[in-house]
């Protein structure tokens, strides 16, 4: 049974996301607070986090970077402001999705099993037997075993991250472009704006490769169009 982590200082609404939640068989871990869910991220296995941006102290970003710093389990954002900033606060410190309030509690059940199916099939306890393996130059992608390498050290990267190398791995040569990568990894529809979520995880799998040159030479950018390696 999936354990999930719902963070809101609002409690009608961590109730109704609990309710939700729960009729779909997941076990509910609700905090009000960020010590609360803090305590809970140290003493509980958990397999995703839902959290409030706009919490009173330690906000929700707070909490996500928390998380990021031991977990690879997806964190999907809430929040009251429909904004670019948010939302790329949020990615930029690990999120893998976000949800802005108020939202049809249908969407956020969703958001949510889409990123549990990635989530799982990232994990070891959903993996199959493959041979499987996408490289370039001394980078690795395994796609049985979900490791990456570079120079043969493991590479830490979040699911998120590693459907986005993987797609670009199997398109080796050939430019993706960034409503392909969205549409393949999100399952939702594309609009201008969601180019800033590929972006923004684009950087953190480049900072993980220790790709950030002017040229970087891994992940390349197309202008107007995509990514390549």
């Amino acid at each position: 049974m999936d354990k999930i982590l719902v963070v809101d200082d609002e409690k009608d609404i961590a109730d109704l996301i609990e309710v939700y939640k729960k009729n779909e068989n997941y076990t509910v871990f609700k905090c009000y607070t960020a010590e609360e869910a803090l305590n809970c991220i140290r003493t509980q296995e958990l397999d995703l986090a839902i959290l409030d941006i706009m919490l009173p102290g330690t906000d929700g970003f707070a909490i996500c970077k928390k998380i990021r710093e031991n977990y690879i389990y997806p964190v999907i954002m809430l929040t009251a402001k429909d904004t670019e900033v948010d939302k790329i606060n949020g990615l930029a410190l690990g999120a893998d999705d976000y949800v802005t309030k108020p939202f049809k509690p249908l969407e956020l059940m969703a958001r949510v099993k889409a990123q549990l199916r990635r989530y799982k099939k990232f994990s070891k306890e959903e993996r199959l037997p493959s041979e499987s393996k996408l490289t370039y130059e001394n980078l690795e992608l395994d796609t049985s075993s979900y490791e990456c390498r570079l120079d043969g050290t493991p590479v830490a990267l979040t699911p998120t991250e590693f459907s986005i190398l993987r797609i670009l791995l199997e398109n080796l040569g050939m430019v993706v472009s960034v409503e392909t990568l969205f549409k393949a990894i999100w399952k939702d529809e594309y609009y201008s704006k969601s180019s800033s979520t590929i972006t923004v995880h684009i950087r953190h799998i480049r900072e993980k490769l220790k790709d950030t040159g002017e040229k970087p030479f891994y992940i390349k950018t197309v202008w107007g169009i995509g990514y390549k390696i």
